[in-house]
């Protein structure tokens, strides 16, 4: 079988020959504190801590927001802080009441 009755999907069943491709995984997140080189985070910095905080309340894991270790120990701290003042939200009731985070529906 020549090169051009394989391209032509011959009775050989081989598929046609096409350039390789090469495969990229998905790049790797980046610490946006080690980045900006800050040495510590401040719970009253609301709108940083909002970056780490889901629409419902949540914490943010680390494979999500690319932070860390040093930082996300940091975060969740200041996070917790934050909530103990009602800088930010416990649960979705207060995100409703409150408003902070606009809500899907």
């Amino acid at each position: 079988m020549t090169s051009e009755e394989r391209n032509q999907g011959g009775d050989g069943g081989d598929r046609p020959s096409r350039p390789q491709r090469p495969r990229y995984g998905s790049r790797r997140k980046v610490c946006r504190m080690c980045v900006d080189k800050v040495k510590g985070i401040d719970y009253k910095d609301v709108s940083r801590l909002r970056m780490y905080v889901s629409d419902r309340g949540k914490i943010e894991p680390r494979r999500k927001t690319g932070t860390c270790l040093k930082h996300q120990r940091l975060v969740c701290t200041a996070i917790k802080r934050a909530r103990h003042l009602a800088l930010l939200p416990y649960t979705l009731a207060h995100v409703r009441q409150t408003g902070i985070f606009p809500t899907r529906g």
